[in-house]
């Protein structure tokens, strides 16, 4: 049996470890929320063929506690994929993927009356929406741990969007099978992922006994890179929301083209930009039965949201 079959690829780690983490500054609290995966590659085959779990690391072991980077996703995923390929002589890669939920401070009067001042309340907090922003990070150490490379992915999910107007699709090839209608005039409606990636850079070695100590300096330390991303994010999320409303949209294609062009240039190291948009179509309510025009698109008002079928338009755009 033994001679048919071989084990070609192996991977495990955890899935879907949950993290809330309160970083207290005196009055001043930071909090983040994190779904958390870690898989790890290595000599990890035994496991597999001889049932011999001393090679299995519990990657649930994580640094939320402890790690001084936790307040920033790509920093923390890169801290704890860099600790579990040094700490462990075994393994060569990590992957580490990092779902942020999103929470805002609550804006609260402060002041005497008269002469308020409308400031983000210290230690309270809302869910000002259901996107989440994703990092996904591959720490390699497959040439050395002392050579090891982290490749950096990230982006925001379930960004959900809707216009009313400014929105057409006209001029598409039409033959014997076509049945979507022109319209020049649309409401345009999706749930928008984007991603992001940087380009590939040297982690130092952790010197410390423990493989703790993760820090990263110089040029590949600076904002902008995957190290000090906080303002690629907010970058990303403000232009997607700014081209999508004020943009009068010809398509979904040419519309997604304009905002991935706008985060290249306004980032300077983020190489690539992919967008997934699937099209949430709402259908005009034929209403001609009661004397009312509800199918010019100008004079539309009520509309039946449909799931399926829809459209879904994806591209990656990257930096010549």
């Amino acid at each position: 049996m033994s001679s048919l079959s071989y084990l070609s690829h192996a991977r495990y780690g955890k899935d879907k470890v949950r993290v809330f983490r309160v970083v207290r500054e005196g009055s001043w609290h930071n909090i983040v929320e994190y779904n958390v995966t870690a898989l790890l590659e290595g000599d990890i085959d035994v496991s597999y063929t001889k049932a011999d779990n001393s090679v299995v690391v519990a990657t649930d072991s994580n640094l939320a506690k402890t790690s001084p980077h936790i307040l920033h996703p790509e920093r923390f995923a890169i801290h704890l994929g860099t600790h579990l390929v040094s700490k462990y002589a075994h393994i060569d890669k990590a992957f580490i993927t990092i779902e942020k939920l999103r929470w805002s401070r609550i804006p609260v009067k402060q002041g005497a009356p008269g002469q308020d001042d409308v400031r983000p309340h210290s230690h309270s907090f809302l869910r000002d929406g259901e996107d989440k922003r994703i990092t996904n990070v591959e720490i390699d150490a497959t040439k050395g741990k002392d050579k090891i490379v982290a490749s950096v992915t990230s982006g925001i999910t379930d960004l959900l969007v809707i216009k009313t107007t400014g929105s057409a699709f006209e001029n598409f090839v039409r033959d014997e099978y076509t049945t979507l209608v022109e319209v020049n005039d649309r409401i345009f409606s999706t749930a928008i992922e984007v991603s992001y990636v940087f380009a590939p850079f040297l982690v130092p070695a952790p010197q410390d006994e423990q493989k703790l100590t993760v820090e990263v300096a110089g040029t590949d330390s600076v904002s902008g890179t995957p190290w000090d991303s906080e303002t690629v994010s907010e970058s990303a999320r403000a232009i997607t929301l700014e081209v999508f409303a004020t943009d009068e949209s010809a398509s979904v294609q040419a519309t997604l083209y304009k905002m991935a062009e706008r985060i290249i240039a306004e980032n300077a190291y983020v190489q690539s930009v992919t967008y997934k948009l699937p099209n949430k179509h709402y259908i005009p309510v034929d209403m001609k039965y009661i004397g009312v025009d509800n199918l010019t698109p100008a004079q539309a008002e009520v509309f039946v949201p449909v799931s399926a079928p829809s459209g879904l338009i994806s591209a990656t755009i990257s930096r010549k």
